[in-house]
């Protein structure tokens, strides 16, 4: 559902807000921490940060922190960045959106049981922020980070 690089920018937004008390995080201790690969994980965090999610600081001092607060940052905000809004749009088998194919009259076979879990999936990554999944992590054994 979610591709790699969205979830990857996930787990390191949860890591930086987690570790808000520290300024800028380097690329090589996210990817370190959350064992994941360098030169793929930036080019996803520098997304995030040319869509102000993130900061970004260069140099032997630089790295990564959050730009918006843990709270105000939901899931769908990142799925939208990383993964586009196609999942909430487009028809899980034709190509187009619903709309575009309801005026066709080539309605999907499965449409109708796919549209309440569409709904479902929007509402869960539009009301989880940030700071929900860093407070779900702590103290537990949850594979965020």
């Amino acid at each position: 559902m979610l591709s790699n690089s969205c979830k990857y920018a996930i787990r390191a937004v949860v890591y930086l807000a987690s570790r808000h008390t520290k300024s800028n995080i380097g690329i090589k201790e996210i990817s370190k921490e959350l064992d994941l690969p360098s030169p793929f994980l930036a080019k996803i965090l520098q997304q995030l940060a040319k869509n102000k999610i993130l900061a970004s600081v260069k140099g032997p001092n630089g790295g990564f922190t959050l730009k918006k607060k843990p709270e105000a940052i939901t899931m769908l905000d990142i799925v939208k960045i990383i993964d586009g809004d196609d999942l909430f749009r487009k028809c899980l088998i034709h190509d187009g959106s619903c709309a575009e194919l309801k005026k066709n009259r080539k309605a999907c076979p499965v449409h109708d049981g796919y549209s309440g879990i569409r709904a479902e999936i929007d509402m869960l990554f539009r009301s989880r922020t940030i700071a929900d999944l860093v407070k779900s992590a702590e103290g537990s054994d949850n594979i965020l980070i």
